[in-house]
């Protein structure tokens, strides 16, 4: 049986020596005494982790805090220039509200962002577990936070053998089971660390794990195999088509696609829809088009993307679609991964 008076108790205390250092935690030996982190460090990052690496994660956050140290002068921001900084950070509606939500704690919250959950659950781009995990570590409240990490762990210490996403439910609830009163941020943060350093998805280092002789998964020789998960579907490809266009002063001619949908409000290549079948659509504008031999593929959360690459060079007639950027200003760095991929294909061939 899981000894639930002693468990909080020992996570903590491998927590206090092993706690990874992140450019928005108060380690433990401050926080055990009273200090709190900053709640706009916390909202930024537990944004920016969603579907994302902490080691993708801190380059960008730290870049993000550079430009905008505060929610107010995220909230005065121009958005083409925080979803440039975002680009190659994937999942652009997460920038999106990022604005939306920085905007609404600026004219609603006067710049301080609510400790409780309802008030929290009413702004952009926060879910329950955004929520939960701004309650925990940036007010040391208890909520209980659930990600990948501590399902995985909660999965393996209990046994769980039901398959995600079908356990959720049940793993919340023995998460909430062991969550204890005291020091919930640094408990939250503890079995994140834990999950992400020692009980890994693959080859768990058990004999390292504080949670060693509490574990149902190791006792019954499981852990490994832990958690069971649904078999995902095949993704589906799409096929689209894209046009690197320069003009004779080298110029290059680029659109801002609609700030709804996939890669909303991103820089990009003009082009045709992306479908299961081409489309047929218009060219962005009149030029003598070469095909480059080989398409780029991207792979987004629920299909692949193989785009096929036309460009021109020494363009001289006025653009249906878009508008050309000169050389100076054009930044590869501001698109998103799959329109970067493009660029690096298209250099290759252009003049």
């Amino acid at each position: 049986m899981v000894n639930k008076n002693k468990i909080a108790e020992d996570l903590l205390s491998w927590y206090d020596i092993n706690a990874r250092k992140l450019p928005w935690r108060i380690p433990p030996l401050e926080s055990k005494t009273g200090v709190l982190p900053n709640p706009y460090y916390i909202w930024m990052s537990e944004v920016m982790l969603q579907q994302t690496t902490v080691a993708a994660v801190k380059e960008y956050f730290l870049k993000f805090i550079t430009l905008w140290p505060t929610v107010f002068d995220m909230a005065n921001a121009k958005d083409e220039d925080v979803m440039a900084a975002w680009a190659g950070l994937g999942y652009y509606a997460r920038a999106r509200n990022l604005l939306k939500c920085a905007r609404v704690i600026k004219n609603q919250y006067d710049g301080k962002f609510p400790s409780n959950e309802k008030d929290l659950l009413s702004l952009p781009g926060i879910g329950p577990y955004t929520a939960a995990a701004i309650m925990s570590i940036a007010f040391n409240k208890k909520a209980i936070v659930l990600d990948g990490n501590i399902e995985r762990v909660m999965s393996r210490i209990y046994a769980v053998q039901e398959p995600l996403p079908a356990s959720k439910k049940a793993l919340w609830l023995l998460a909430s089971d062991l969550t204890p009163e005291n020091r919930c941020g640094d408990y939250a943060q503890a079995v994140m660390d834990l999950g992400a350093t020692i009980c890994t998805p693959r080859s768990p280092k058990c004999t390292r794990c504080p949670w060693i002789s509490n574990c149902l998964g190791l006792s019954q020789g499981i852990a490994g195999e832990l958690p069971k998960k649904i078999p995902k579907l095949k993704k589906p490809i799409r096929v689209g088509t894209v046009y690197v266009a320069i003009n004779d002063d080298h110029s290059i001619l680029l659109e801002r696609r609609s700030k709804k949908g996939l890669l909303g409000g991103m820089l990009g290549w003009p082009g045709s829809e992306w479908a299961i079948m081409p489309t047929d659509h218009l060219e962005p504008i009149e030029a003598d088009w070469r095909s480059v031999n080989e398409p780029v593929r991207h792979t987004f959360t629920h299909f692949h993307l193989d785009l096929t690459i036309k460009i021109a060079s020494n363009v001289k007639s006025v653009p249906r679609v878009g508008k050309f950027i000169s050389k100076d200003e054009f930044n590869p760095n501001d698109l998103p991964t799959v329109m970067r991929k493009v660029w690096d294909k298209a250099s290759e061939f252009l003049e």
